[in-house]
């Protein structure tokens, strides 16, 4: 492989490296009732799949003045049952090739670090930066943090995640947008924002990002 085409990735973390989907649904009951929003019935999830964040706290009913708690609360249920979430196959050996190819890692997730961290495990050691706890809507502050902590330019910098709101941040920075195509929002509400690159396996990211054959889904 060449020069990589990137220099700093910037992942997401829940839906995009780990596979919490299904731990997230499993608590959505829960929540509405602790929380007083509407429940979710099964055969609405996947129409909730091809909505983005702020259309999906509307059609539920959720008060934006809720969410940080909403937040802490979730954490706190999610930190005693980490092991219940696994990573995606193949997410090792891409933050592997990565580092080995000379690429800087940073990690951007609305989670809390310490759920990073344990369901993460060794493989946390792969990035330079951590920037965890960011509210719903504030990944572009996170990124630009990162951003003034790498001192990398823009143009070098490709961020990756599985959301809508991913896609509107990334764009707020101006730096590239990735999707990833496994994760949580429907590949078809993804593509329709037409994010700058989209991925279908961890592999297709490697292999963009080193500078090889370039086999990601035409966004």
């Amino acid at each position: 492989m060449g020069d990589p085409r990137y220099r700093l990735v910037i992942f997401d973390f829940d839906g995009t490296l780990a596979d919490s989907g299904d731990w997230f649904l499993s608590t959505v009951d829960h929540l509405a009732d602790r929380f007083k929003f509407r429940r979710v019935s099964p055969d609405e999830v996947e129409a909730l799949r091809g909505k983005s964040t702020r259309e999906v706290i509307r059609l539920l009913g959720i008060p934006r003045w809720k969410l940080p708690a909403m937040a802490r609360y979730l954490h706190a249920l999610l930190a005693q049952q980490t092991d219940r979430i696994a990573l995606f196959d193949g997410i090792v050996p891409l933050l592997s090739a990565l580092r080995d190819g000379g690429v800087r890692l940073a990690l951007v997730t609305s989670n809390a670090e310490h759920n990073a961290r344990a369901i993460l495990g060794p493989t946390v050691a792969a990035f330079d930066w951590l920037e965890c706890g960011a509210s719903l809507f504030g990944k572009a502050r996170c990124y630009r943090r990162v951003l003034r902590r790498s001192k990398m330019l823009r143009g070098e910098v490709l961020s990756i995640g599985d959301e809508t709101r991913d896609i509107v941040a990334a764009r707020k920075v101006g730096i590239a947008a990735g999707s990833v195509l496994w994760g949580y929002a429907r590949p078809d509400a993804l593509l329709a924002m037409r994010p700058d690159l989209a991925f279908e396996t961890p592999a297709q990211i490697a292999a963009l990002v080193l500078g090889g054959t370039v086999v990601a889904h035409s966004a």
